[in-house]
């Protein structure tokens, strides 16, 4: 753990080997200063979660930021595990201060453009429908949800355009990190 943890990111590839936005995403924000990437499928392929390291890290960084990629509407499956195990209603409420007051972002990416999420459109309903299990989870914990991060048209964006995204959100923690807001306005 980094002597001033002031952001955890909890990444979720399973297919980080084929991913043209993942490896770029995380490049991006592993070698911020003060940041902790928990990369879930390199860490635990065997899908046992250390879930007491994992709650030692949530106590110590006042940011966690969930990177992923949208796939069949949802989280992937090995973060939906590390929610399952570390989120804990009895540990996540209980816990002296707990994870009250800490903020919480999601930085995912959507091979559809933003058209696509929308009413009576391809996927029917807009994206932060398909978020809420997440913002609900860290919203019961007391923790502060930030809009999301997102980066539309995954699937067929440029190299250029996926660095672009991976710059944009490395400069949103970095502001979130030294306490500037002033990203709040990012994202969907």
């Amino acid at each position: 753990m980094p002597p001033d943890l002031r952001a955890l990111v909890i990444f979720a590839d399973s297919s980080l080997h084929r991913s043209r936005t993942s490896r770029r995403v995380l490049d991006a924000v592993a070698g911020l200063p003060g940041v902790q990437v928990q990369d879930l499928y390199q860490l635990y392929p065997d899908l046992y979660i250390d879930v007491r390291r994992e709650r030692e890290l949530l106590d110590a960084a006042p940011l966690v930021v969930f990177v992923f990629q949208l796939g069949w509407y949802a989280m992937p499956a090995l973060l939906k595990e590390w929610f399952d195990t570390v989120f804990k209603p009895e540990w996540a409420r209980m816990q002296p201060g707990g994870l009250h007051g800490k903020l919480a972002l999601a930085a995912v990416a959507c091979a559809d453009l933003p058209d696509d999420y929308q009413a009576g459109a391809r996927h029917g309903r807009p994206l932060e429908d398909y978020l809420m299990p997440l913002e609900q989870s860290v919203g019961a914990c007391g923790m502060r949800w930030l809009a999301p991060h997102v980066f539309y048209g995954a699937g067929t964006a440029s190299a250029e355009a996926t660095d672009e995204h991976a710059a944009a959100l490395r400069t949103l923690l970095t502001g979130y990190m030294t306490g500037n807001d002033a990203g709040a306005g990012h994202g969907a």
